[in-house]
């Protein structure tokens, strides 16, 4: 079967990615900020809570958008999935962001174990980030000409 080329998907992939490493920086930084602001006990701006779980949301959505390419660029290439490291490392990080979503909006002073859960899976995401990202330039090789 002649299939059409899928580099219009693997180039969408991979500015995906770039802003989800953007995104996942620009919240570690927001992340560090909130926790500096904290610890010196100082009022912290109106718009960096908003902002955080702006970019947060936005991430998610270019994390589930790579999970889709993948799949669909996976399954339209080679038939099926699980070919590589790369699938399992994906759904890796897809679980931690989703993790930490739902560890950011149970924060509050009654659940304080929330703040470090979320702490503890972002670094743990930067982790998998990384593994992703790794995996996913020795996937994306098998597919330029």
């Amino acid at each position: 079967m002649h299939l059409p080329s899928f580099l219009w998907l693997w180039k969408t992939a991979a500015w995906s990615m770039g802003f989800a490493v953007f995104a996942y920086l620009l919240l570690a930084i927001s992340g560090g900020w909130m926790i500096f602001i904290r610890q010196r006990r100082q009022a912290r701006p109106g718009w960096l809570r908003p902002s955080h779980y702006l970019i947060g949301i936005v991430m998610i959505g270019l994390v589930l958008l790579l999970l889709g390419i993948g799949i669909v660029g996976t399954l339209g290439h080679y038939g099926r999935l699980g070919h590589s490291l790369h699938l399992p490392a994906g759904l890796v990080v897809v679980d931690l962001v989703f993790l930490s979503a739902w560890s950011a909006v149970q924060i509050s002073p009654e659940r304080p174990w929330a703040r470090w859960l979320h702490i503890g899976t972002n670094g743990i995401l930067g982790i998998a980030f990384i593994l992703v990202s790794l995996t996913g330039w020795s996937v994306v090789q098998k597919y330029l000409p």
